[in-house]
């Protein structure tokens, strides 16, 4: 999946950097170019360890979330635009909902008994390349443009657990990542600490309606090549051993349905 965003990314970079040249060729004024201010809602969801298959293609529709964001475009070129914005949204994932413990590929996750919530706070700088030009103002705009988007992100998140009934103090939600559930703090550790501020990749595309003089609908569809693998707090192996704290003790294996072989048989990459 690496070399899948790699290319995609590069594609669209490759389009912008055709585009601008034959747009400077034909002398595009900067009279004509202006801004514009957008308002999103988005449903934001994850592919991760606690998905219903291991693949990328899957995710738990019952586990989709709001996003909402701000932006503001500035139109360069006649197909070319540059947007930033700022969203919020959240993602979450529960093995207990996902996967299926009559399912032989699965039951061993629903054994897991993992959970997770994150909220994603999100600042991006993407170019967008229309496929239909608009060598005019905005009041001349076209009616329908189908685009692709490509750009930079960052982010911050902080993943955070439920611990349900049986646990220490049932129905809280706890901040996973100074707990090293994975053994980040304990001496000798090859596992580091994660850092809660990440970098991304988003890219997508999309079509806009223009509804009136002043006002554009769109509906895109993005994705998000991070750089972390601890959006859901899980990568590596559990530590195996004790990590100092009921909480800790708990993310860190306990939570599982079956208490047999905690740190064994579930000592495995992504806890599974």
């Amino acid at each position: 999946m690496k070399h899948f965003f790699a290319y995609s990314s590069a594609l669209l970079l490759g389009l912008v950097l055709l585009a601008a040249p034959d747009a400077e060729a034909q002398q595009f004024s900067k009279r004509k170019q202006y801004n514009s201010i957008g308002v999103s809602l988005n449903a934001m969801n994850y592919f991760g360890d606690l998905v219903p298959k291991p693949s990328f293609s899957s995710l738990r529709f019952g586990a989709t979330r709001p996003n909402v964001g701000l932006s503001i475009t500035r139109r360069f070129y006649p197909r070319v635009s540059g947007r930033f914005a700022l969203a919020y949204g959240r993602i979450s994932g529960d093995d207990d909902k996902s996967a299926d413990a009559s399912d032989p590929e699965a039951r061993f996750r629903n054994n897991r008994n993992l959970n997770f919530r994150n909220d994603i706070f999100e600042a991006s700088a993407v170019a967008i390349v229309d496929l239909f030009e608009n060598r005019n103002n905005y009041l001349k705009r076209p009616d329908f443009v189908p685009y692709v988007f490509g750009g930079v992100a960052g982010f911050v998140h902080n993943p955070k657990g439920e611990i349900k009934a049986g646990g220490p103090t049932p129905g809280r939600f706890i901040a996973l990542q100074p707990l090293g559930t994975e053994g980040q703090k304990l001496s000798g550790s090859e596992n580091k600490p994660y850092s809660k501020t990440q970098f991304a990749i988003p890219f997508g595309g999309g079509v806009r309606y223009r509804i009136n003089r002043n006002f554009d609908a769109s509906l895109e569809i993005g994705f998000r090549k991070t750089f972390t693998d601890y959006l859901d707090d899980v990568s590596t192996n559990y530590a195996g051993v004790d990590l100092g704290t009921p909480e800790a003790n708990y993310f860190g294996g306990g939570i599982t349905k079956s208490t047999a072989g905690v740190f064994s048989g579930f000592n495995k990459k992504g806890g599974q």
